[in-house]
């Protein structure tokens, strides 16, 4: 399936990165604060939408009308930081396949639902950012990526048509917004994607439960 593919696009957290576990504390804490549990499918809802959509969604969710999405970003940046410089990692064998792709002329992009102010110094402390040719983050297209807006303009910044780039995808919205794209995807198991594991690989062109399987 990668012979023929010139380009890559990848999402990060749950893809890339082992980051699954910040979220679901800053979730719990966040919402616990303020008297709710964190509802099943509230990750799988947030996570495609970039941090200010995501913020005016759970204020709309929860009836939060006397805080400001500006507020409730920096409160789980605040939280989420220090994780990402410290401790979050590749997923394994995920950096050792980034670099084989690197190595065979191939050109890769990030197209991340997340902030540079998070992930670059995690990138950078597993010496991993200057194997990408760019990053594409929600905030910079027109819409979230239950749509295929994010990866055609990664698709664009690396010069390549569709048909010759793969995305690597671990929720179920943005896999069916790649497809949707035209776009072929690999899928990557993640735990935060496990109730709809069935799903997923029945729309993804391939589903991997590890890089190992790659290389």
């Amino acid at each position: 399936m990668l012979k023929d593919i010139k380009g890559i696009i990848f999402d990060l957290d749950g893809t890339i990165l082992d980051s699954s576990w910040v979220w679901d504390k800053v979730d719990i804490k966040f919402l616990g604060d303020r008297g709710f549990e964190v509802p099943d499918d509230y990750v799988e809802a947030i996570s495609p939408m970039g941090a200010e959509k995501a913020a005016v969604y759970t204020i709309e969710r929860f009836g939060l009308y006397n805080e400001k999405p500006e507020e409730l970003v920096r409160e789980w940046f605040d939280m989420a930081k220090v994780e990402y410089r410290d401790k979050v990692v590749c997923k394994p064998d995920a950096k050792r396949f980034i670099k084989k792709m690197y190595s065979q002329g191939k050109k890769l992009v990030i197209a991340t639902s997340s902030d540079r102010e998070l992930f670059i110094p995690t990138l950078e402390r597993e010496g991993l950012l200057d194997y990408f040719n760019d990053i594409v983050t929600v905030n910079e297209v027109e819409r979230g990526k239950g749509f295929p807006d994010i990866y055609i303009e990664a698709a664009r910044r690396i010069d390549f048509p569709v048909r010759q780039c793969v995305v690597f995808e671990d929720i179920i919205t943005a896999i069916k917004g790649a497809k949707s794209g035209g776009f072929q995807v690999v899928a990557v198991e993640d735990e935060k994607s496990a109730y709809y594991s069935e799903e997923i690989r029945e729309i993804a062109d391939l589903y991997i439960s590890s890089y190992q399987q790659l290389l």
